[in-house]
């Protein structure tokens, strides 16, 4: 991800062009299901229920009711009352819901309103392709267009002093690399980043037949080159970033020296030593210095290079491989040979070289660092053992503890949940006593989400006043969770609460914005984007629609500038250089496409 020096400027200054001003009632700006939860959340201090009323298109009243006191939320900073209205189910637009004057926006009900949404986010993934041309006939808008960038993408190992003064010696090879998408709003690709925003589309992929919907992406679902394949679409986008996860992987037979204490708190790099490299994963392909803003990927002069191999690369590798392996296996059974060959490797590999953590002091790329790997042994264990079903897996998923302990979020640096997700609804993946230990903790694990969603004011299973950098991405990952545990067993609260979530990320929070692009009466328009970025220079384009912001970030309320502060869902600006709240990511992007896939495969019909 991006870091992107502001110079002298320590005040950030809003670019947000005119929209609609904020209404006092918050509601999903992309609308309700005709059969699905309905809550629109009202500011106020009131301590007794307020009359509501829900009016159509022509100004009449449809629905009324009384709203539900919450009382002071820490999160929002505000008194609140929530409008509960579920019980309407007449599709249609232009409804609005009225407390005495104050009013929504003008919203819709209908059977499938996170359709659009699911179909936008995953447009971004083709949009963020390094490589390739991006064609106009693919792209919502003509400007979006434009020629390849990093096109090949050949790079050796970096070679010179880093931020901390250490003189890398660099290798004497050279990967071809070209391909993949970029992480973020720079030119960087990223291989811990890239492995967990494939394994959420490809774990939408093997989920959909399961939740009512095979086919979901079918061939031509999409805007892609690839559409009139005869493949699904989802499928078809995801192997760009699987063939570049492999294509980082280090030759047979290669020596390379790194340095074994790389990442290692409290120590400095003070030596180097050779090592037998052959099948460890390199951290990332990127700029030698970060770029201006902005600057198309075509247009990017700078030096690439690669960055040392570490442990957390090669899994995250090693997993989505595996994972690519029983996919594919029907479908392109040569494709799949080579991933579960590349998976092999992989794991002697990391077996070889249990410890070696990355080193964040490089200029012109994100950091990356992660001091803990055991979750991505498990990881890459777990899609291993449900690749092959070989006991020395199993084994391994055991002594990690997973049947015991699954972590309760998923992120770049905490894969040991994704991992048991996988385990626990593929069929015929493992022993029933072990099966069933990861059912109840995963349902245990919803049902705390779920109580955080009834505590929070604005109804979502995430609960405190901690909202780290990418906090949209951690809500809806939990939602992913969430969405497993209603597979498993079908409680309504678990699909309500994944609703909320995106509820929340669609405009119902405090500051009335929807956090996705071209989505709702109060999209972001501004996000963080080296292309993407009229708001900076005029001659570049404005986004597309369908990319999600990172989302209020409460370390922002500590720091200088007009979110100084500011209560932890406020901490956020629609401003492009604001990195720390409004960047976008892949990995971002990925669960914003798992949930409202989910939800539109699961509606009541």
């Amino acid at each position: 991800m991006s870091r992107l020096l502001l110079g002298a400027a320590a005040v950030l200054l809003t670019t947000a062009a005119t929209q609609a001003p904020p209404a006092p009632i918050r509601i999903d700006q992309a609308g309700f299901e005709t059969h699905g939860p309905k809550i629109a959340v009202l500011p106020s201090t009131q301590g007794k229920p307020l009359a509501w009323t829900l009016t159509d298109a022509r100004g009449k009243t449809v629905a009324s009711g009384q709203t539900t006191p919450v009382g002071p939320d820490a999160a929002s900073g505000e008194s609140v009352h929530r409008i509960d209205f579920g019980t309407f189910q007449t599709p249609g637009t232009g409804y609005r819901l009225r407390v005495g004057s104050d009013a929504s926006h003008p919203f819709a009900i209908a059977d499938r309103p996170f359709l659009r949404v699911a179909t936008a986010a995953m447009a971004f993934f083709y949009q963020q392709r390094s490589g390739v041309p991006i064609l106009p006939a693919f792209v919502e808008r003509k400007d979006l267009a434009r020629p390849a960038g990093h096109a090949p993408d050949i790079a050796t190992c970096f070679a010179g002093v880093d931020q901390k003064g250490v003189k890398w010696p660099g290798c004497s090879y050279r990967i071809d690399a070209t391909g993949g998408w970029y992480d973020a709003g720079d030119h960087g690709k990223y291989v811990v980043n890239g492995g967990v925003s494939t394994w959420t589309l490809l774990d939408l992929y093997e989920r959909l037949p399961a939740l009512g919907d095979a086919n979901a992406f079918a061939d031509g679902r999409l805007a892609l080159p690839e559409r009139a394949n005869g493949k699904n679409d989802l499928l078809d986008e995801a192997r760009v970033e699987v063939a570049f996860l492999l294509s980082m992987q280090i030759p047979d037979g290669t020596k390379l020296a790194v340095a074994p204490d790389a990442g290692v708190a409290g120590k400095t790099i003070t030596r180097f030593e050779t090592i037998d490299a052959s099948g460890l994963v390199h951290t990332k392909i990127a700029d030698e210095n970060w770029t201006g803003l902005p600057t198309a990927p075509a247009e990017d002069r700078q030096t690439r290079f690669l960055y040392p191999p570490s442990t957390a690369a090669t899994l995250n590798m090693v997993g989505v491989a595996a994972q690519c392996a029983r996919i594919w296996r029907t479908i392109d059974p040569a494709f799949a040979t080579k991933c579960l060959t590349a998976a092999r490797r992989g794991w002697a590999a990391a077996l070889r070289h249990p410890n070696l953590l990355t080193s964040s002091d490089f200029t012109g790329s994100g950091g990356y660092g992660d001091p803990e790997v055991h979750d991505e042994f498990t990881f890459a264990a777990a899609q291993l053992y449900a690749t092959t079903s070989e006991p020395a897996f199993l084994d391994r998923l055991r002594s990690d503890g997973v049947f015991t302990d699954l972590g309760t979020d998923i992120g770049w640096g905490s894969l040991k949940l994704a991992g048991a997700l996988t385990l626990v609804t593929l069929p015929d993946t493992l022993p029933a006593d072990d099966r069933a230990k990861l059912r109840s903790r995963i349902t245990a694990l919803a049902d705390g989400f779920v109580a955080e969603g009834k505590r929070n004011g604005y109804g979502i299973p995430f609960g405190g006043t901690n909202y780290p950098w990418g906090s949209s991405s951690s809500i809806l990952n939990r939602a992913i969770v969430l969405g497993v545990a209603w597979q498993i067993d079908r409680k309504p609260v678990y699909r309500d609460a994944v609703v909320a979530s995106l509820d929340y990320i669609l405009g119902r929070n405090p500051l009335d914005r929807s956090y996705v692009t071209g989505i709702g009466t109060r999209p972001v328009q501004h996000p963080h984007h080296r292309f993407w970025a009229a708001a900076a220079d005029k001659r570049y384009p404005a986004p597309p629609t369908g990319v999600l912001s990172g989302g209020p970030n409460s370390a922002a309320a500590n720091e200088p500038g007009p979110m100084k502060g500011c209560a932890p869902q406020t901490c956020w600006i629609d401003d492009y250089r604001a990195f720390t709240v409004n960047e976008v990511a892949i990995n971002w992007n990925a669960p914003l496409v798992w949930t409202a896939a989910f939800l539109d495969a699961t509606r009541r019909r």
